[in-house]
């Protein structure tokens, strides 16, 4: 799954379109090495015009010495015999200018080609994994933590991730992310028979951290026309773009809520401290038993989880039958931060919602996660390790 790394939106606009199908971009360096550290499958990155040309040349320096197998490809405004030179020294493979998307293309195809002569044609790419976000009641905070589980997983860019709205009445992913999709899954409606990576690429909408999203309809009426087999087809096509697919639901075992459970590889279940809520939880997993719906893998997460309501955690695992995987408290501060349109994991990765989310997100993979970096967080830690040997997933 190829790479690009440009922090311009202009260039990115410009490179896409001679990047393949299911490229990956992210607007900075390290970024980029979080990237390379998840995916040991990984065989090309693309530098932007954006990226200057010592650090450029610093990145295909390191990856020539401890992965040869990842090509590198520089990508300049203009073109110059200096560096050109340069390039090659340090082991760069191709360099093309901006506006040569032919050029880009061929460049990728090449890094590809050398990559299955070095390491075979086996060895294919882990198949993305779909995580269903589901409460039984409404207004338990489900888009909320979809969004920012969502964001914990891609961890800054180095997981590729799509947000999949399934609310096909009123679903707010979109709106919670102050994003606004000229495309939505209603664009797939009849097609069925040709859903593919490509096409679902036309239909996404990309938020500045490098999720992806697949909105819901505009009108509450379309959910009519979108089918079991559609959601399941593009959920199938997903998986051979992404790392993680996190797809919110409505509050009901509808047929789009009942689909997206039957393909799901993980399934987070989304309660409050509420009698009637946990009530209605506790008949829901008696109905997935019967279903045989994630048995095994479902993680379950409080939120508004505030010791003054009276019922414990210890209390609410007994009644439920299965451990809390996470709890959110009570904070003014996630309310602010969705109404400001950058939810919480995104604006304060400190925040104990936060890091609530990131243990979630830990729990879902089964590996450590540590919130990167994002432009405009409330901290930055530059010094944060690469780890270009850490062992990449299972």
């Amino acid at each position: 799954m190829p790479i690009l790394v440009e922090a311009e939106q202009g260039n990115l606009a410009r490179l896409q379109p001679g990047m393949p199908a299911g490229s990956h971009a992210v607007a900075d360096l390290d970024r980029m090495f979080a990237w390379i550290d998840q995916h040991p499958e990984e065989f090309v990155v693309a530098l932007g015009p954006s990226i200057p040309l010592g650090p450029a040349l610093a990145v295909a320096e390191e990856l020539r010495v401890k992965r040869p197998t990842v090509s590198v490809v520089l990508v300049r405004d203009q073109l110059d015999t200096d560096s050109l030179t340069r390039a090659m020294q340090a082991g760069i493979r191709d360099v093309v200018t901006t506006t040569d998307e032919k050029g880009l293309t061929q460049a990728v195809e090449r890094a590809h080609l050398l990559y299955a002569a070095l390491r075979g044609p086996g060895g294919a790419r882990q198949m993305g994994r779909i995580v269903t976000v589901f409460s039984p009641k409404g207004g338990v905070g489900k888009t909320t933590s979809s969004v920012n589980l969502a964001l914990a997983l891609s961890d800054g860019g180095a997981r590729k991730v799509c947000l999949v709205d399934l609310d096909l009445a009123f679903g707010d992913v979109a709106i919670t992310m102050q994003l606004f999709p000229t495309h939505s899954i209603e664009q797939a409606v009849g097609s069925e028979d040709s859903v593919d990576m490509g096409m679902i690429e036309g239909l996404l909408t990309r938020h500045e951290s490098s999720l992806s999203v697949l909105a819901a309809p505009a009108h509450p009426d379309v959910r009519e026309r979108v089918t079991p087999l559609l959601i399941s087809r593009i959920l199938r096509a997903l998986r051979d773009g992404f790392d993680y697919i996190v797809v919110d639901t409505s509050p009901s075992f509808d047929d789009a809520t009942l689909t997206a459970l039957d393909e799901t590889d993980e399934c987070v279940i989304v309660a409050t401290l509420d009698v009637p809520t946990l009530k209605n939880v506790k008949v829901a997993l008696e109905t997935m038993d019967m279903l045989n719906i994630a048995r095994g893998h479902r993680h379950l997460m409080l939120n508004r989880a505030d010791d003054a309501v009276g019922i414990s955690v210890e209390k609410v695992e007994a009644i439920l039958g299965m451990p809390v995987s996470a709890q959110v408290a009570t904070a003014v501060d996630i309310a602010a931060a969705t109404n400001a349109g950058t939810p919480i994991v995104d604006a304060m990765p400190t925040h104990p919602a936060s890091q609530a989310f990131t243990e979630l997100a830990s729990s879902v993979t089964g590996e450590p996660i540590g919130i990167a970096s994002h432009p405009g967080a409330e901290h930055h830690d530059a010094s944060r390790s690469r780890g270009l040997f850490r062992r990449g997933r299972a």
